[in-house]
């Protein structure tokens, strides 16, 4: 981590209450779409598998963030805690997002964190399946951006 770097709270040991602030500060900024603003989340040299690519360090995430979101329009995710001990978070989440001939995927996936002392995202393992929906079938509909604090969660949305 550069010197000049502010760091990223809340930080490890997590409790229930920071691990939750955790992962729903990471929901917000992955639905920002913004590839430079999710990257700062991690340590300039962070590991990442996700699906069957393998990262290493910001500017990669970069990279893959935007190919991501070029492909995946309409991108609308919600995080939940599954786990968390010591500097080590679980989460499960699902996303919903269309190709550019309509189709429209729901995502489930399950990610496993771990964080620097500095609360920076040192390690992510993300394991992702596609479902196809129809559009008929979505359940996210909040305008672009942070999901409203009043819209169902994984669990009450029945995912």
């Amino acid at each position: 981590m550069s010197s000049t770097e502010n760091p990223r709270p809340p930080f490890p040991p997590f409790s229930i209450e920071t691990a939750r602030q955790k992962v729903r500060l990471a929901e917000d900024a992955w639905n920002s779409r913004d590839p430079v603003k999710v990257s700062l989340a991690y340590t300039p040299d962070c590991v990442w598998r996700n699906r069957s690519e393998f990262l290493t360090g910001r500017e990669q995430i970069v990279q893959f963030l935007t190919r991501k979101w070029v492909k995946e329009l309409d991108y609308r995710l919600i995080k939940e805690l599954w786990a968390f001990h010591d500097h080590r978070i679980a989460v499960r989440f699902a996303y919903e997002w269309h190709d550019d001939s309509g189709n429209w995927y729901r995502s489930y996936g399950n990610e496993n964190w771990e964080f620097d002392q500095q609360g920076f995202m040192c390690r992510r393992i993300a394991s992702i399946n596609d479902l196809p929906i129809g559009e008929h079938e979505r359940k996210y509909h909040w305008p672009r951006g942070r999901r409203p604090d009043d819209h169902p969660g994984l669990d009450a949305l029945g995912l």
